[in-house]
């Protein structure tokens, strides 16, 4: 996507409305084999109305963003995993007017840590894994001078810092698909994996003002760069389901993030539904999205 410059929008307040996330927005379990029995569920929101509430938190764009270039909602291609259907609402967060026809981007590593377009990199970009055995020979000699240049940003797997530019052609757990006139979007994929130095995570972006094409979505500005985050419980489910558990990678927690802002719905922790005994039948995540759609967030 080309974006062009930011408009001059309107000043907005500082302190907007009280939340209450995805007000009716029950996911449509598509491809999780029918009706899915929940006994589980992250905090559930029943509320039926649309409230107006604050902004929803913006966050760094990653590494790994690739522009989009595949107009879909299934994003699963070959990969393995426990089902999710993902339903994000988008609203203007001063107004509460749904934001129709806006692109909606997603793109997560999948169940061990791989991201797609960059599987040299190994998990999550760390470089595979780490090494082992135990050093044979002790250093000698005393360091001098003091270390130069900047340190690296981000942490281990690049949370953080700049973008990368893509290694290979594979765009599996990525995709765009515009919102209804509800402001509703829904993707088909699977719950993402982990890798060392961040938690459980889906990149997304909002963009406004651009034209739908055969090609994909052309123009247009960011208006919301953010990611989704999973409670602990429903993590910890999967590390016992193939093929998570095969994942080796040091996994950290949600409270150990370095990126997750810590402010629940608004910081982009999903509201989750699943069967706590069968996790691996498929999980339905939902939230909405407060966003500023006259300002630019592309998450530099």
């Amino acid at each position: 996507m080309t974006e062009t410059p930011e408009r001059g929008g309107s000043d907005r307040e500082l302190t907007r409305r009280a939340v209450i996330v995805a007000g009716g927005a029950t996911a449509v379990a598509v491809g999780l084999g029918g009706a899915l029995a929940v006994e589980a569920s992250a905090d559930d929101d029943t509320t039926t109305a649309d409230t107006c509430y604050t902004l929803t938190s913006e966050t760094v764009e990653g590494p790994y963003y690739i522009d989009a270039d595949k107009l879909r909602q299934d994003v699963t291609e070959d990969q393995d995993g426990i089902p999710l259907t993902l339903t994000l609402k988008v609203i203007d967060a001063e107004t509460c007017e749904p934001l129709k026809n806006a692109a909606v981007d997603i793109w997560h590593c999948n169940a061990v840590g791989v991201y797609s377009g960059y599987e040299s990199s190994g998990s999550g970009g760390g470089g595979g894994p780490a090494p082992t055995g135990t050093p044979t020979d002790t250093p000698t000699g005393t360091p001098t001078g003091i270390p130069t240049g900047t340190p690296p940003t981000g942490g281990p797997g690049g949370g953080g810092g700049g973008h990368q530019e893509p290694t290979d052609d594979s765009r599996y757990l990525r995709g765009t698909w515009r919102t209804d006139k509800r402001g509703y979007v829904t993707f088909r994929t699977v719950f993402p994996g982990w890798y060392q130095g961040r938690c459980v995570h889906i990149h997304v972006k909002v963009h406004v003002d651009g034209t739908w094409t055969d090609a994909g979505y052309e123009g247009g500005r960011t208006c919301h760069t953010g990611q989704l985050f999973f409670d602990e419980k429903s993590v910890l489910l999967t590390e016992d389901v193939e093929p998570y558990s095969t994942n080796t990678a040091t996994r950290t927690t949600l409270d150990e993030d370095t990126i997750y802002p810590g402010n629940g719905h608004t910081g982009g922790l999903l509201y989750l539904k699943y069967d706590r005994k069968r996790i691996a039948r498929g999980v339905r995540g939902r939230l909405t999205l407060g966003v500023a759609p006259d300002e630019t967030h592309d998450g530099s």
